[in-house]
């Protein structure tokens, strides 16, 4: 316990080095982008015959505030407010946090993203293990084809084709939002059917975009197990298929544990081309509003959260493959 616990202080200190950096560089980049909408609100109500006075308050009632000072300053407030867990207001959504926001679009992402992911793990392993014992069959090649070609194609190409087959080809699913806004929300057999056709397409394209870097790992994790020493001397005790089936697939699996933490936190980035084509309100699309829109604080909250969900996996991934593999453990004991 006392070594896992000296594990994790060391990842969290790390990680809030990290998460400062990134941060840091993500204000300053977010800054040096062209365009001030503030200034563009303010001119807009200047022409239209406000007195410069009068708009200047207009403006900061409306969004809340004005960016004042140096970039320096800036950056000092900034960080303040982070240290009091305050993101600032969106200027994209006059009147709301950047926390409210974020969270907003948040819950539209991480559904998705654990649907696909966790399904394109279960299958991936299932089919890898079973691509790697009949490696010298024709299920072992198509399986193994199948892996190769999926891995091969971009998240937005799979989105663009199942979004042109299945939304326009072949209607069967809608394009765009996450639930008929013809049908109240509340938790009923219509709005959850819709919610759940909505939803489909991401889903899929998430697990499909993930099945073939699963099936090509495990593929290749088993292949390596099945050579090692403590196999062949199985076989050469008569042990059962099945108990050497259990072996095999327990020891190949623990390294996909700690990819699987790290994709989780990986898909966060991913999901803008995915949500951009199929119109989904997560954080992917917002975080193309707020770069239209040249919203500072919400790109800055959003880029914030993707770097912490990055972190946070890259921790939860060490500290998994700790608990999971006793190897590891006696080994930081020992030394």
């Amino acid at each position: 316990m006392a070594v896992l616990l000296r594990r994790l202080a060391g990842h969290v200190a790390r990680g809030f080095v990290m998460i400062l950096v990134v941060t840091t560089i993500s204000f300053l980049i977010i800054r040096s982008v062209p365009g001030d909408p503030l200034a563009a609100r303010y001119q807009k109500l200047v022409e239209q015959g406000m007195a410069p006075d009068a708009a200047q308050r207009a403006v900061e009632a409306l969004y809340g505030f004005t960016p004042k000072g140096s970039l320096w300053e800036q950056y000092v407030d900034y960080m303040g407010g982070l240290a009091h867990l305050d993101l600032g207001q969106s200027l994209s959504v006059p009147g709301a946090g950047v926390s409210t926001v974020l969270f907003s679009a948040a819950k539209w992402t991480v559904i998705p993203v654990l649907a696909g992911t966790l399904l394109s793990f279960l299958a991936g392993v299932v089919m890898g293990v079973y691509a790697a014992i009949r490696r010298t069959g024709v299920l072992g090649d198509l399986l193994a084809v199948s892996g190769s070609l999926l891995h091969g194609v971009p998240q937005y190409v799979l989105a663009l084709l199942l979004g042109a087959i299945f939304t326009t080809l072949v209607p069967i699913l809608p394009a765009g939002g996450t639930a008929d806004i013809m049908i109240d929300p509340g938790f009923t057999a219509d709005y959850v059917g819709s919610l759940v056709q909505h939803a489909t397409l991401p889903v899929v394209t998430y697990a499909l975009a993930g099945y073939g870097g699963w099936i090509l790992a495990m593929k290749s994790s088993v292949v390596t197990v099945l050579g090692d020493d403590f196999i062949l001397a199985a076989e050469l005790r008569g042990m059962k298929r099945s108990i050497i089936f259990r072996y095999v697939a327990r020891n190949a699996i623990l390294p996909l544990f700690t990819i699987l933490a790290l994709s989780l936190g990986l898909l966060f980035g991913g999901a803008i081309f995915i949500e951009r084509i199929f119109n989904y309100p997560g954080l992917g699309l917002m975080l193309i509003d707020s770069v239209n829109n040249r919203d500072y604080s919400l790109m800055g909250g959003a880029f914030l959260l993707i770097t912490a969900a990055v972190v946070v996996a890259n921790i939860a991934a060490d500290l998994l493959y700790t608990v999971i593999d006793p190897r590891v453990r006696s080994g930081e004991e020992a030394a």
